[in-house]
């Protein structure tokens, strides 16, 4: 049975399953050299316009394999980074994808499993859900870009309460901390993140991704930001896509985008 479940829509939109239920999908090595696989298929398919991640069963992801990490004790720090550095970067393909990428945190989203879903442009939890980083009750520095993810999305004081004490939130309490976009119940979230991913997908190819890169991009200052979209606008208004949205506007229709 495949770890990574990989379905894709007529529209678009690739929805990615992490697919050990049994261990709360776990991020095995089998699971993780699929994962990468995917990725670089992904990041070369200029037919993809949205990526959904989400788990089976009841979590979305208990993060790294506890068994494997608690018989590390004999072996050499640099080897150890050197592993654990490729095992970040393989999870954390997410954020150089190109298209948005959304997160459905169906369940428990822990340690690394929460940066995975972190690492994602949106994220929508269930109201249920458990989201915690408990790097240092373990014993454990924090990983895979915890200490700037964290920050990142919830600023650092929300950063610092949920990495030195290691308190779960609920995915309501997340989201109105700000470290996921929204909440719903369970039932209603996988629908309610596709129907998202299909916003995102009907809208032009090409400025989205020319925005996800401007976003990513963190600008500096406003005259950064001013430099890059004086050149990144231009971009657009050469494009067929262009001349689709306008004449859609026109005609109060939908576009169909080509991303040409």
């Amino acid at each position: 049975m495949s770890e990574l479940l990989i379905d894709r829509s007529d529209d678009g939109v690739v929805l990615l399953t992490l697919n050990q239920p049994e261990t709360r999908n776990a991020m095995s090595d089998a699971m993780t050299a699929q994962w990468r696989a995917a990725m670089a298929e992904l990041a070369k398919d200029g037919d993809v316009r949205c990526v959904v991640v989400t788990g089976a069963g009841s979590a979305f992801s208990s993060g790294g394999d506890l068994a494997w990490i608690g018989e590390r004790g004999a072996e050499a720090v640099p080897r150890l980074r050197d592993r654990m550095l490729a095992f970040y970067r393989s999870w954390l393909a997410v954020a150089e994808l190109e298209v948005p990428t959304i997160a459905a945190v169906n369940g428990h989203a822990v340690g690394a499993g929460l940066c995975l879903a972190l690492a994602c442009d949106l994220v929508y939890a269930a109201d249920d859900a458990k989201l915690l980083a408990p790097f240092t009750a373990l014993g454990l520095h924090p990983g895979m870009a915890a200490t700037y993810l964290l920050p990142r999305r919830a600023g650092a004081r929300v950063a610092a309460e949920m990495l030195f004490t290691g308190q779960a939130l609920t995915g309501a309490q997340a989201a109105v901390k700000g470290l996921v976009n929204e909440s719903f119940p369970k039932n209603d979230l996988m629908s309610e993140v596709l129907t998202v991913a299909a916003r995102i997908a009907r809208n032009a190819p090409i400025a989205t991704r020319l925005t996800k890169v401007a976003l990513n991009q963190e600008h500096q200052d406003l005259e950064a930001a001013l430099r890059w979209e004086s050149l990144a606008q231009p971009v657009t208004m050469v494009s067929a896509d262009l001349v689709e949205g306008l004449a859609a506007h026109r005609e109060r229709r939908m576009p169909k985008f080509t991303g040409s």
